[in-house]
This record gives structure tokens, sequence and C-alpha cells, in this order.
């Protein structure tokens, strides 16, 4: 038998390179509800974080939880936006971006919940009325919530592209509809 008959010895042709309009960033990601939570995400949650850390926060162990929730989420939401925007996530097609979303937001939305509501609970007893520390622990209070908001908002639509509900996720690897 021959061999090169049964094996085809062609080598495929290279990725063609990018075009002068193609940019190194996911531009639909941006407008996309994904990527619009995730940049109220990042700047509410940011606003939560410092805000306490304008207030003497150290010696009460409630204010250290929202401290540690606000900047952990802070953080990881900073980085997967980051991976998204760069179209890393496409590369790293062996991860179940998805289930990793589903995941991520549901814990944001839980322990963002727990820290809202630390955080609503501790401002009467560890500030006096109308204090600058009043004001700014009231405040990381009210913008907790709006993030805990977002990150159930997030949570619900990252389930619904998990299980493949109308954004065309079914089959990708992107809770983001399909635009490439």
């Amino acid at each position: 038998m021959d061999f090169q008959t049964k094996v085809s010895t062609r080598s495929s042709t290279p990725a063609p390179a990018a075009s002068p309009g193609t940019s190194a960033f996911d531009l639909q990601f941006l407008r996309s509800i994904f990527g619009a939570l995730m940049v109220v995400e990042i700047v509410l949650g940011c606003l939560v974080w410092a805000l306490i850390a304008d207030t003497y926060y150290q010696p009460y162990p409630s204010y250290g939880w929202v401290m540690f929730v606000a900047i952990f989420f802070w953080l990881v939401t900073v980085i997967i936006f980051g991976m998204y925007l760069l179209k890393l996530q496409a590369k790293l097609y062996m991860i179940p971006w998805p289930l990793v979303l589903v995941v991520f937001n549901v814990s944001a939305a839980v322990l963002y919940a727990t820290a809202f509501f630390t955080s609503a609970a501790s401002v009467e007893p560890f500030s006096w009325p109308h204090s600058p520390d009043y004001n700014r622990r009231a405040s990381a209070s009210f913008f907790a919530s709006l993030v805990m908001i977002s990150y159930a908002v997030s949570a619900c639509l990252s389930i619904r592209a998990w299980k493949g509900y109308g954004s065309g996720a079914a089959g990708g690897q992107t809770p983001v509809p399909n635009h490439a």
C-alpha cells in the first residue's frame, strides 16, 4: 500500500494577518450588557472600598469584611473585564467561561449581599451621626447595595448564557453573543 495516498501530507495555511481596521480590543463586548454591567461593577465597587478606606475602619472587624469583599471582587472583575476586552478568553478555550462567569457572579452577588448587610448594620454603632465617617460609611453601604444588584443581574444573565437561552452562547465559549 502506498502511504502517501492514505494520509494527507498537505500542510495547513497560516491564519491571515489582522487587517489594518481590526482592533485588538473587543469593542462589541464593551457594547454588550455584560460589558456595561462589568463597568458598573468596577466603578461602584471602587467607590465602596474607597469610601470605607477613607474612614477609620481598622478597629472594626465588620468593615474588614466589607473591605475584603469589595477589593477582592473589584480586582477579579477588573481582571475578567481585561481578559474579555483583550479577547484572551478565546485563547483559553479549554476553560468553560460561561460556567466560570456563573460561579463568579453568583458568589459575588451572595458575598456582596453579606457585605452590604454588614456595612449597613455597622454604620450607626461605629459612627457619630452626621460625622464624615458616618456619611462615608452610609454611602459605602448604598453603593454596596447597587453593586450587589449589579452582580445579581450579571448572575442571572450569566446563567441564561450558560444554558444558551437566546444569546448564541450554547456552542461558544463566551457568554456574549457571537459577533466574530
